[in-house]
């Protein structure tokens, strides 16, 4: 079994002359729980889309679980699981025929699935709706059944596009719940999120991108230790991004354009 989850290598993805992702060389260690950050348009959802077999990159490789996903795509598609920003949810099955539907094309036998399905809708306080459509569902309940359906086979890699986003929390409280219980499985985990409180609450690695480059990789730890602080105080996540992505007086917004709100 590889020591390394995810490997990259010079990771490209061009959209004309845009350059999404630029030459990302990327380690995530098997068991990890990795946050990856970046501000809005840093190329963080066309990485994942990549590394889950969404999008094609355009020149480099990634490797996962020791596999690379061009020579082996279905082999890495069966051990991974995604819940995408998007989600992508088929709004007109109920949660178990979704959870069914899903279990049954990752080749679970039809025993497995139920009993599976149950479990995840009782975990996810969803088993009290079983006529209640997908479409009907809240935000929260919609996040819910798409990490359901992303670890009903059991996967050693889970990948999560912004989780936490619009989910209240009670229903948040469920997710880090279920993502506690995988992580202590040896499961590694690559996280995006916005809400940085959350990321350093729940990573033990983070990585920094910013217009398409990776800025900073490593252990919470050891990004605090490039980062000075105020003295006798804990150098927080947001100290630390603010820090490497640069936000200095030339890119922070000047209030007085804002005269007519002051």
């Amino acid at each position: 079994m590889t020591d390394s989850a995810i490997v990259t290598e010079k990771l490209t993805r061009r959209f004309g002359n845009l350059i999404a992702v630029d030459g990302v060389d990327l380690t995530v260690a098997a068991g990890q729980f990795f946050g990856f950050l970046g501000p809005n348009g840093a190329g963080k959802s066309t990485t994942i889309k990549m590394l889950t077999g969404l999008l094609a990159p355009t020149s480099g490789r990634a490797t996962l679980l020791g596999l690379d996903f061009a020579s082996n795509p279905i082999e890495v598609k069966r051990q991974i699981g995604v819940v995408p920003e998007g989600m992508g949810l088929f709004e007109r099955l109920t949660g178990a025929e979704y959870l069914e539907f899903v279990g049954r094309m990752y080749g679970l036998d039809r025993p497995t699935t139920q009993r599976r399905s149950e479990e995840l809708l009782d975990f996810m306080q969803l088993a009290d709706r079983p006529k209640t459509l997908i479409a009907d569902y809240s935000h929260g309940m919609q996040k819910k059944i798409a990490l359901a359906a992303a670890v009903i086979h059991g996967p050693r890699i889970l990948f999560l596009d912004e989780p936490f986003e619009g989910v209240d929390a009670l229903a948040a409280g469920a997710l880090k719940a279920l993502l506690g219980r995988m992580t202590e499985r040896g499961v590694t985990i690559f996280l995006t999120s916005h809400v940085l409180e959350i990321v350093e609450r729940l990573c033990s690695h983070v990585a920094i991108i910013a217009k398409g480059r990776l800025v900073a990789q490593g252990s919470l730890e050891e990004l605090r230790a490039g980062i000075a602080g105020e003295e006798g105080s804990k150098t927080t996540l947001e100290q630390i991004f603010l820090s490497i992505v640069g936000q200095d007086g030339s890119q922070r917004p000047n209030l007085e354009e804002l005269s007519w709100l002051m």
